[in-house]
């Protein structure tokens, strides 16, 4: 039930959604802010029975947007690892820490989308 909630929250904010694997959803999404302002990319995330108690891990990314560091750090350059996906996909282990003080909707898991690519620095 999970999935199928967040896949009708990014439909009613207009994202058309695939699923590219198990447990994933993805759509086109073109990067409103920063460093890449205007580029065409997909997006996926990791969806569980854990949606809306969690959001998922962090997004996953085709093309890749910055080179894969892997292990830890933190945002913008630390712990971006070869997606599950494969490919040219790529993971960004970006937990939202905050999660807990907002809506607990994909509205308020986009916009931490949006804070970390606003946040890459040009």
């Amino acid at each position: 039930m999970a999935k199928i909630d967040f896949v009708k929250q990014l439909q009613a904010l207009g994202y058309t959604v695939i699923e590219p694997a198990i447990n994933f959803v993805s759509f086109e999404y073109e990067i409103p802010v920063g460093k890449f302002n205007g580029k065409k990319v997909l997006i996926a995330f990791q969806v569980d029975d854990s949606f809306p108690m969690n959001p998922p891990p962090g997004p996953h990314f085709k093309p890749q947007l910055l080179p894969i560091t892997g292990g830890g750090g933190s945002h913008p350059f630390g712990a971006i690892h070869n997606s599950q996906l494969g490919g040219e996909w790529q993971y960004w282990s970006r937990p939202f820490k905050d999660w807990n003080k907002t809506d607990r909707n994909v509205k308020s898991y986009m916009s931490h989308i949006r804070n970390l690519l606003a946040t890459i620095p040009l």
